[in-house]
């Protein structure tokens, strides 16, 4: 049967697929537009399957915050052409509002993606770069929460932060865990497996020492790693000589999300 040329246009309009599929589709489904769709779909996930192993390192990251609850979100993409486009940043949108609208408080991540599945294959189907969505959080809390985004969305933070403490200074917050990277709020949150772990490079290298200086070198190697990786530790971005909580002695911060793009 003639397909039109209108008819034609209209199915790549709803499904943003080429001409030619679309053509392809309405012969093979004799005109009827909704199974022509269907056809595309299956073909689009197909398609999409297939980039599904492609590195996405680019992307963009998103949050807000409203009320007592904030959220955000990581979608990833394969180049930063595609993490630039509208289609791609509204996406990223609307999923950091499904994720704010989450009952659950902490990390959604599986729970969006798993909601998010059939869409986000169609976004790959027809966008053509395979897509991610690396992190989701929801909170909700009574303290104070904060976002704080950097490089037009390649690093996000997201902070919860009990006690005194002003719109600068959580913003200051945010901008020291974006540059310093911090993997924990404090030590009492670093996992023991991990402590034992770090004991035992730091005995390896203080092997032949007398025992006293060797458990002084590996109590000291661990303090220090404790100012690397813990929040609380670390000096603070705004006095290298003193640390957050010595700078907001009535605050104290509960936890905090990092997104980076590439990681």
């Amino acid at each position: 049967m003639a397909i039109s040329a209108k008819d034609i246009a209209a199915l790549r309009k709803a499904t943003n697929c080429g001409l030619l599929d679309c053509k392809k589709a309405l012969t093979e489904s004799e005109g009827d537009f909704d199974k022509a769709v269907e056809i595309l779909r299956k073909r689009g996930q197909a398609k999409a399957v297939k980039k599904a192993g492609r590195e996405a390192n680019e992307g963009i990251v998103v949050a807000k915050v409203e009320g007592n609850k904030a959220a955000i979100t990581q979608l990833s993409c394969e180049t930063d052409f595609v993490g630039n486009t509208d289609r791609f940043r509204d996406y990223a949108a609307s999923l950091l509002d499904k994720t704010i609208a989450s009952d659950a408080n902490g990390d959604v991540t599986e729970a969006i993606a798993t909601q998010e599945k059939d869409d986000l294959i169609s976004m790959i189907a027809t966008i053509g770069e395979n897509m991610q969505i690396v992190s989701a959080q929801s909170w909700t809390t009574e303290g104070q929460l904060h976002t704080y985004i950097h490089g037009n969305g390649r690093i996000g933070v997201l902070v919860d932060v009990e006690g005194e403490i002003d719109e600068a200074g959580l913003k200051a917050i945010g901008m020291h865990i974006a540059a310093f990277s911090p993997s924990y709020v404090d030590d009492s949150a670093v996992p023991a497996t991990d402590v034992e772990k770090e004991k035992a490079i730091f005995a390896e290298k203080a092997k032949g020492k007398p025992a006293e200086i060797a458990e002084k070198i590996v109590n000291g190697s661990v303090q220090k790693w404790f100012k690397e990786v813990c929040l609380v530790n670390q000096p603070w971005i705004m006095d290298d000589k003193i640390t957050i909580t010595q700078a907001y002695p009535k605050a104290t911060v509960k936890r905090f999300a990092l997104c980076k793009i590439g990681k």
